[in-house]
This record gives structure tokens, C-alpha cells and sequence, in this order.
């Protein structure tokens, strides 16, 4: 397949492309300085021939906001491509275990600090705007669990939908490594076609 990787730089990015590479695929990397992702035509333009674009962009500190505006200019500038759309989230919308639904990770200050808290308010700002927007982009949203991190590769991992996962210790987390073993995965094999879901390590 032909990828883009927007944030091919990043933490979660550069592993991706890392994971796509190892399945030979054909890979683009690019990143912010080849295009603003908040940018409907930027987007345009490397997607064209793409088979997949896949985002794993976080904004700034202080500029929380540009996450739904990168959202929606995703959206604008990959349709009528034809390429689908894998994004790397957050956490915060998902819910919390054993709440029937009620309670989001968000508001959990055991899996989101005060500190965090601002982006993953904006992670669930971008979250609604897939949700929302009426679109012909075969969109995937992957939300990963709380606790996000380098690590080793396992190739293993539990799948979910809109409910964090935890193993038996209540702990919530995978491996940057194993998150891009997941995405490529759901890029070669779609599974949640215009949804989110979510993974973790669950022993």
C-alpha cells in the first residue's frame, strides 16, 4: 500500500512509519513543515495517490484548539481521494470501566492528570468531529489507553470500542510500539470503518 504518515517525526509517528516500513509498504513521511494539517489543501496535495493517510499529530501546548480544526480540514482536504484515514487520538473520550458509559476518562483524575487534561479535553473536541460531520472519507479513529509509552514491540494487544480497556491491576497502557503494530493492522485489514476504536496490553 501507499502511505502518508502526517507527524512521521513524532513519538507515535516515527513508530509508525517504522511498522510500515518493516511491512514494506510505500511510505511518505511528512511532517508539519511540509504541510499545515489544519490546511484542507495541504492536506490535498500529499494524499493524492495514497491508498491511506494516516495522522498522528498532536497540537501544542496552548494551541489545544487546532485539534478540531485539524479534524475538519482533514476531512475537507481528503475527500473525493479516495484514500482512507487512520488517526491517532486520545484517551479522554473513551469511558471509564464499570460506569455503564457515564463517566469519561476525562474526568478521571486517576487516568488523566490536571496537566493532561487540557489536550484530552481537545482529543474529545477532534473525536466529535469524525463523529459528527457528515463525509465520504473512510475514516478510523484509534483512541490508546491511558498511559502511552516507548517500548518493546510484542505484536500483541486486546482490542475495544468506546470503553478503556485495563488489565486485572486496573492498569491501562501499551507501547508506542505495539499502538503502530495496531494501526497498520486496521490499515491492512479494516476493521472499524468510520469508528474508533481502542487497544492495550490486557493480561
Amino acid at each position: 500500500m501507499r502511505i502518508a504518515v502526517i507527524g512521521a517525526s513524532g513519538e507515535s509517528g516515527s513508530r509508525i512509519v517504522a511498522e510500515a516500513l518493516r511491512r514494506r509498504h510505500d511510505v511518505t513521511p511528512l511532517t508539519h513543515r511540509s504541510g499545515d494539517v489544519t490546511d484542507p489543501a495541504a492536506v490535498a496535495r500529499p494524499a493524492a495517490g495514497q491508498d491511506v493517510v494516516i495522522a498522528a499529530t498532536r497540537p501544542a501546548p496552548g494551541a489545544e484548539s487546532d485539534h478540531a480544526v485539524a479534524a475538519r480540514a482533514l476531512l475537507r482536504g481528503l475527500a473525493g481521494t479516495g484514500a482512507r484515514l487512520l488517526v491517532v487520538g486520545g484517551a479522554g473520550s473513551l469511558t471509564v470501566p464499570g460506569t455503564d458509559g457515564r463517566r469519561l476518562v476525562v474526568d478521571d483524575p486517576r487516568y488523566v492528570g490536571a496537566a493532561w487534561r487540557a489536550i484530552a479535553l481537545a482529543s474529545g473536541a477532534q473525536f466529535d468531529v469524525f463523529r459528527t460531520t457528515p463525509t465520504d472519507v473512510d475514516w478510523t479513529y484509534l483512541s490508546p489507553p491511558a498511559m502511552l509509552a516507548p517500548g518493546e514491540r510484542t505484536g500483541r494487544y486486546t482490542t475495544g470500542g468506546d470503553e478503556l480497556l485495563t488489565d486485572a491491576a486496573g492498569r491501562s497502557a501499551i507501547s508506542m510500539e505495539d499502538l503502530a503494530v495496531a494501526l497498520l493492522d486496521e490499515a491492512e485489514t479494516p476493521r472499524h470503518r468510520r469508528a474508533r476504536f481502542t487497544v492495550a496490553h490486557v493480561s
